[in-house]
């Protein structure tokens, strides 16, 4: 039995919406919220009343392509609140955000916007994130491993600021010292006892496949296409997440 429910123009339309979010995400991540959405189109390969047909405002179609990445670190976030060693897992993550985040202007604009409340990235997407943290970093204060007099307001200030930061270094093609040195000194001074941070040296392959969740690299496959995420849970999460992001 055929399917008749579906138009063809519905199809069409489904079919353009799903070409701006995409030509968006990639804009986006090059040049965070300040790409116009003229240039958004011309990558769709769509005029920009078709943009407006499905996104009211740049504000609305940035939303849908920065949200489900929010979520991912979220739940990441989520899943660590048992894990041992509080203090290790809470430096882990938050370099990690750093290191995945520092790539993508889009998230560091989204991230940096949500914290200053000029922009939220969906009602009580940036309020979760903002929470799960927290968790991480109180768990981290009760086993001695961060500074008590840390709160989420400055975590969230240095959390922005180290983006900027590496992001800067990297522009300016900074090649005094390892990839991340900023998050290194930034864990330093969240540490409650004096220390040293080291961050693994990875060699600069910028033709490396990464898992689109965590950032771990993964192998390059002989054959097929590349993998995108790093295993099941990774793949799982962000079937999760997409999931959400379509019933939105």
């Amino acid at each position: 039995m055929t399917n008749r429910g579906v138009t063809p123009s519905r199809a069409d339309a489904r079919r353009n919406r799903a070409l701006v979010l995409q030509a968006a995400r990639s804009a986006f991540e090059e040049q965070g919220l300040g790409v116009p959405l003229g240039e958004i189109a011309r990558r769709a390969g769509v005029g920009a009343g078709t943009v407006y047909r499905h996104f009211p405002s740049k504000e609305a179609l940035f939303r849908a392509t920065i949200v489900d990445r929010i979520e991912l670190f979220t739940d990441t976030a989520r899943d660590l609140v048992d894990v041992e060693d509080p203090g290790g897992v809470f430096f882990r993550f938050l370099s990690s955000v750093v290191r995945l985040a520092s790539r993508n202007k889009a998230l560091c604009d989204a991230l940096e916007a949500a914290g200053t409340g000029r922009f939220e990235p969906s009602p009580g997407v940036g309020q979760d994130f903002d929470d799960s943290l927290e968790v991480l970093l109180t768990r981290a204060q009760k086993a001695g491993a961060v500074r008590k007099d840390v709160g989420i307001t400055d975590l969230r200030a240095l959390l922005v600021g180290c983006l900027s930061m590496e992001q800067a270094r990297a522009g300016a093609g900074s090649q005094d010292g390892v990839q991340g040195r900023m998050t290194a000194l930034m864990c330093d001074a969240l540490r409650a006892a004096p220390s040293v941070t080291k961050l693994p040296s990875e060699a600069r392959n910028h033709n490396e496949t990464r898992c689109e969740v965590c950032g771990t690299a993964i192998a390059t496959a002989r054959t097929g296409r590349p993998a995108r995420y790093c295993g099941g849970a990774c793949r799982q999460k962000a079937h999760r997440s997409r999931g959400r992001a379509r019933q939105a």
